[in-house]
């Protein structure tokens, strides 16, 4: 049941492709059934407590400032704006004042990595992420570990 564990689920390097910072979660799929990126994206932060995805949507909302979407939208999740998406790959964006937060989940047959993109707008943004940040690295294996014992 090692599959099934947030231990399973490693922080792996990742290229900014331009953001200011960049962070990435890996998990290897064997064993799990087949799903979409979207599936995956949508059972991590979706699929969970009702109290849980109000801390969520507040932390993101009234700590961070990102102007979320309707919570139930084929076009978000949980509020995230969908700029792409297709079978192995999905990618949801938020925008606040001071950041610009991208998660892109990418799936193949082997793993999944989840990956956040983070652009600072001054140093408003630089000190806001800076706070935000450990609770996002503690965060995102945690929901990740709880969609994989859902799903598995």
């Amino acid at each position: 049941m090692a599959r099934t564990s947030t231990s399973a689920i490693r922080r792996v390097r990742v290229e900014p492709a331009g953001a200011h910072f960049a962070s990435a979660f890996a998990l290897r799929l064997a064993g799990l059934p087949r799903r979409s990126a979207e599936e995956w994206a949508r059972g991590t932060f979706e699929d969970t407590p009702a109290l849980l995805r109000i801390l969520l949507r507040t932390g993101w909302s009234g700590v961070l400032g990102l102007r979320l979407g309707p919570r139930t939208s084929p076009r978000h999740v949980i509020g995230w704006r969908t700029v792409e998406s297709r079978p192995g790959r999905i990618a949801v964006a938020a925008r606040a004042p001071s950041l610009t937060v991208r998660n892109v989940v990418t799936v193949d047959d082997a793993r999944l990595v989840w990956a956040t993109y983070v652009t600072f707008e001054g140093r408003a943004g630089r000190v806001l992420w800076s706070l935000a940040a450990p609770v996002h690295h503690l965060v995102v294996p945690l929901l990740l570990g709880r969609a994989v014992r859902r799903t598995a």
